[in-house]
């Protein structure tokens, strides 16, 4: 049986016998998930330790149960468990090396762009000067005549105006 089938029979949660297992150190059985599961001898403990907490027993007064003597399934040896984690630590760190050298050549890689980015933008701006200061030259050239050239003054004193009169001054005639 399963914990949650096993909890249902004893009318406790799963949650209770998994702190019943934890705290008595019971040596239960788990499946390859990890998850406990219960033979007939094991729901009789579990009924006997139900039975002695309803009769006022705490659990931590409760005493542990010896190991059993069966290997317990799904469990790797220790020896070849060595090996397997020895095969996934260099394979870990294979990884990490691809990765940091995939890493290190994408980011060469963006620099050389951006550097080649920076140039044409150098390049841009360059040809932008040039275009500016020729056309501030030509405007230089537009100008210099214009100030060169005298203005033409009238002698004011020769010249004789006519006195309007005082009607026409009104109107703007």
């Amino acid at each position: 049986m399963n914990t949650s089938e096993v909890a249902k029979l004893l009318g406790v949660s799963a949650s209770t016998i998994q702190r019943w297992v934890k705290q008595l150190e019971l040596p239960m059985e788990k499946n390859e998930r990890g998850h406990y599961y219960f033979s007939s001898d094991d729901i009789q403990l579990l009924k006997d330790i139900h039975e002695k907490l309803q009769g006022g027993t705490l659990l931590h007064e409760i005493s542990p149960v010896s190991e059993k003597k069966s290997v317990r399934k799904g469990t790797v040896k220790a020896v070849e468990n060595d090996q397997a984690m020895e095969k996934l630590f260099t394979k870990v760190r294979e990884l990490e090396l691809n990765l940091n050298a995939k890493a290190d050549s994408v980011a060469s890689y963006q620099l050389l762009q951006h550097r080649r980015e920076i140039e044409e933008l150098q390049d841009q701006v360059k040809y932008l000067t040039q275009q500016m200061e020729q056309l501030q030259s030509q405007l230089n050239e537009l100008r210099s005549p214009l100030q060169t050239e005298k203005p033409i003054v009238f002698d004011q004193s020769k010249v004789k105006r006519k006195k309007k009169n005082f009607v026409s001054s009104l109107f703007g005639f």
